[in-house]
């Protein structure tokens, strides 16, 4: 049990230091593209926690299926949150488009 749990453990700790590498070498034009797709991803992981916890017979599979639940719609929630304000830095706002056209102005 205790070598099992170590070699989990291991590539948990791996997995997280492969993760920090990735995400930091990511240029921020990518970032929103790569947001839409995890949220998708996140949104299967939220759909596949759901089915977990309805297929859990003891409390404790009970209590964490609902933590996995509430952590996936968490992550998706707030995911889509991130997006949506990054791409409210590219509209152009209406002051910014009298700026632009000044026969708008004048009519």
């Amino acid at each position: 049990m205790g070598n099992v749990l170590l070699q989990y453990l291991t590539v948990f700790i791996l997995s997280v230091f492969v993760g920090i590498e990735v995400i930091s070498r990511v240029p921020s034009v990518l970032h929103t593209p790569l947001m839409s797709g995890s949220n998708a991803i996140h949104g299967v992981i939220l759909v596949g926690a759901i089915l977990v916890l309805g297929h859990a017979n003891t409390s404790v599979e009970q209590i964490l299926g609902f933590f996995a639940v509430i952590l996936a719609t968490l992550n998706v929630v707030g995911g889509f949150t991130v997006t949506d304000r990054m791409l409210e830095m590219f509209k152009t706002k209406p002051e910014d488009k009298k700026k632009q056209d000044p026969e708008e102005v004048t009519s």
